[in-house]
C-alpha cells in the first residue's frame, strides 16, 4: 500500500488543480474582479501559512537581511503578483481548459530560461538535445493552435450548469471575441513565463537562504500587500469587494487554503519521495480532468483547437522530460548540470547541499 501512496497523492494534486481552474473560472463568470480575487487569495494564504511558519520555524529561523528581503519582494512581484494577476485575467478571457493546457508548457519554459542563464545545456548532436528542442517546438505549436485555430466545437456534457452565472454575465462570458481569445491565450503564456522565471530565480536564491518555509511565507505576505495595491488601483468601487456566500467566497477559500495549504504539503511530500520529474509526468492528467469538469460544471463548449493544442503541449512536456531523463542516465556521477536534482541513485549529495528545482519541477503554488 505504501508503494501506491505517491501515485494516489499525484492524482489528488491534479484533482485539486482541476478544481482551482474550474472554480476560479466560475467565480469570474459570476462577476468577481480578478484583481480583488488575487488579493483575497493571497491574504487567505498568508493567514494560513504565517502561523505555521511562526510555530515551526521560530527556533531555526535566521534573521532576514534587508538585501534578502528586497530580493524576496521582487521575486514575489514577478512570480506571484504579476504572474497570478495576468493569469487570472487570461482565464477570464479564455477558458479553464486553455488554462490547464498551457500549464503543461511551464517546465519547458523553465528549461528555456535555465538555458539562457547557462543552468542547462542543449547538445543538438545527442538524442536528449534533439528531444528537448522538439519539446520546445511542440509547445510553441500548441500555443499557436490554441490561439489561432478554432475548429469544430465539442458540445458540453451537461447543458445545465452547476455553477450557473446570472443571465447578464453569462452573455458576456460565454462567447469571447476572437481577438479577446487570442489576447487571453498569449496573456496565459506570458503569465507562465513569469512563473517559470520565478522558479529559476528562486532556485538561485535558495543557495543563499535555504529555508523554504520562510521564503514561501515571506513572498506570500509581500504578494498580498502588492496585490492589495493593484486591486485598489484596478477596482476603486469598494462595494464590489464584498464577498457573499456564493461561488466567489468558495473560490477564495479553496485557492487560499486548499491549493496553497494542502497542495504545498502534498507536493513537497511527493517530490521528496519520487522526485520532481515524477510529479511533472502526472501534470497532463489535470488537462483531461479539466476538459471533463469544465464541460460538466461550467457548460463550457470546448473547441477542437483547445484539445489539439493541449495534446501538442503535453507532447512537448514529455519530450523535454524524456530528454532530461536520458541526459541524467547517460551523465557520469556528479556531472549532471545544476538544474538536475533527480540524479542517479548511486550519486550521493553531501548533507549540506540544498536540492534545487529542475526545469521539470512543478513548484508549489504560493
Amino acid at each position: 500500500m505504501d508503494a501506491k501512496k505517491p501515485y494516489v497523492i499525484a492524482i489528488i494534486i491534479q484533482l485539486i488543480y482541476t478544481g482551482m481552474f474550474v472554480i476560479s473560472k466560475a467565480a469570474f463568470d459570476h462577476g468577481m474582479n480578478t484583481y480583488v480575487f488575487i488579493f483575497y487569495r493571497q491574504a487567505a494564504a498568508s493567514l494560513l501559512l504565517l502561523p505555521m511558519a511562526l510555530l515551526l520555524e521560530r527556533k531555526n529561523a535566521r534573521s532576514l537581511s534587508p538585501g534578502l528581503l528586497l530580493k524576496l519582494f521582487f521575486l514575489a512581484l514577478i512570480g506571484i503578483t504579476f504572474s497570478l494577476n495576468l493569469y487570472n485575467v487570461s482565464l477570464k478571457f479564455t477558458s479553464a481548459t486553455v488554462a490547464s493546457a498551457t500549464t503543461n508548457a511551464m517546465p519547458v519554459v523553465t528549461f528555456c530560461f535555465a538555458l539562457l542563464l547557462k543552468m542547462e545545456v542543449l547538445k543538438l548532436r545527442s538524442s536528449s538535445g534533439i528531444a528537448k528542442l522538439a519539446g520546445v517546438s511542440l509547445c510553441l505549436a500548441g500555443v499557436f493552435v490554441i490561439a489561432f485555430y478554432v475548429g469544430p466545437a465539442l458540445s458540453p456534457i451537461n447543458h445545465h450548469r452547476v455553477f450557473a452565472p446570472s443571465h447578464t454575465s453569462a452573455l458576456t462570458s460565454s462567447a469571447p471575441s476572437r481577438m479577446t481569445w487570442i489576447k487571453g491565450t498569449f496573456f496565459m503564456v506570458l503569465a507562465n513565463m513569469a512563473w517559470s522565471l520565478w522558479i529559476v530565480l528562486q532556485g538561485k536564491l535558495l543557495k543563499e537562504y535555504p529555508n523554504k518555509m520562510l521564503m514561501t511565507v515571506t513572498q506570500c505576505v509581500f504578494s498580498a500587500v502588492q496585490s492589495f495595491v493593484v486591486a485598489v488601483v484596478a477596482e476603486r468601487d469598494f462595494s464590489k469587494w464584498s464577498l457573499r456566500l456564493d461561488i466567489s467566497l468558495l473560490a477564495v477559500l479553496y485557492n487560499g487554503f486548499v491549493v496553497t495549504g494542502v497542495t504545498y504539503y502534498l507536493q513537497a511530500w511527493c517530490v521528496e519521495m519520487k522526485g520532481p520529474v515524477f510529479l511533472a509526468v502526472w501534470n497532463p492528467l489535470c488537462f483531461v480532468f479539466t476538459i471533463f469538469c469544465s464541460s460538466f460544471f461550467l457548460g463550457e463548449i470546448v473547441n477542437l483547437s483547445s484539445v489539439v493544442g493541449g495534446i501538442l503541449l503535453v507532447g512537448g512536456l514529455y519530450s523535454v522530460l524524456w530528454g532530461k531523463s536520458k541526459e541524467i542516465k547517460n551523465a557520469p556521477c556528479g556531472k549532471v548540470n545544476t538544474m538536475d536534482d533527480a540524479d542517479d541513485e548511486n550519486c550521493h549529495h553531501k548533507p549540506q547541499e540544498q536540492e534545487q528545482p529542475t526545469s521539470a519541477s512543478i513548484v508549489e503554488q504560493v
